[in-house]
């Protein structure tokens, strides 16, 4: 058997043991530490990467989820951030939810993965805070350590006490990163998504501008209630480190 043959059967068989037979001439009991040795280190990444979702199942229908997932993806990365960005898409894009898994596994994933996307994210430019007096005349943007989500479940309270079982009203995130390095969440109402969508759709528009652009999509109220409301709103999120002051040059295409 060539060598690339043998490298072929070799992984078909570490991936899948139950189907695909150990290549010819391979000890069974040294093909057994390198079974156990890569399915405990993909297991070990995902676990450590979705906590929750874990701990919502019984080992033996966690390994079997992270068996399908070991043996159908392709992981283009063997790094740990990567494999748990590989999980998630594998989730959304080819598992077959079965009659035993959750509602929510798929909100809840990605909440999970946002918040260790999030915890490990380089800063790529330098950010600038504001105070609450540069928020009137100042260009604004949205930090590059935060990011919006809306899910219709309440997936911040989901634990092995509080599992719901179906959807209901659509809860709206906002993730970021403190100046402490701490993942934190705010749950905010559509008004305020609206106000950070439009910010972050149109990065360096100033608090007038963003009233001006909110203004058709909110008719019921006047401009000065919605003046009044955004740069409450805004410099709430300032004192987080939420809302930064606009660079042109990193919002620039290449």
């Amino acid at each position: 058997m060539a060598f690339q043959q043998i490298q072929h059967a070799f992984i078909a068989h570490i991936k899948d043991p139950a189907q695909q037979p150990i290549p010819s001439g391979i000890e069974e009991r040294r093909m057994a530490i390198y079974r156990e040795l890569f399915f405990n280190n993909v297991q070990g990444f995902v676990s450590s990467a979705f906590p929750v979702l874990k701990s919502l199942y019984t080992e033996a229908a966690w390994q079997s989820v992270i068996r399908q997932f070991f043996i159908q993806y392709q992981c283009s990365s063997p790094y740990f951030l990567h494999i748990a960005e590989h999980f998630l898409h594998y989730l959304q894009q080819d598992y077959q939810l079965q009659h035993d898994d959750l509602p929510f596994m798929l909100e809840l994933a990605h909440y999970e993965w946002a918040e260790l996307y999030l915890a490990t994210k380089p800063l790529a430019h330098g950010e600038t805070p504001l105070n609450a007096e540069q928020l009137v005349s100042s260009q604004l943007q949205l930090s590059e350590l935060c990011m919006l989500l809306a899910y219709p479940y309440q997936v911040h309270q989901i634990s092995t006490e509080y599992q719901p079982r179906q959807s209901g009203e659509v809860q709206c995130y906002l993730l970021y990163r403190n100046a402490a390095d701490e993942v934190k969440f705010v749950l905010i109402n559509q008004l305020t998504a609206a106000l950070l969508q439009v910010l972050q759709q149109a990065p360096g528009s100033t608090l007038t501008q963003l009233v001006e652009q909110l203004a058709p999509l909110l008719p019921q109220f006047n401009a000065s209630q919605l003046l009044q409301g955004a740069q409450a709103v805004l410099q709430d999120f300032a004192a987080k480190g939420v809302l930064v002051s606009f660079q042109a040059e990193q919002n620039s295409l290449p």
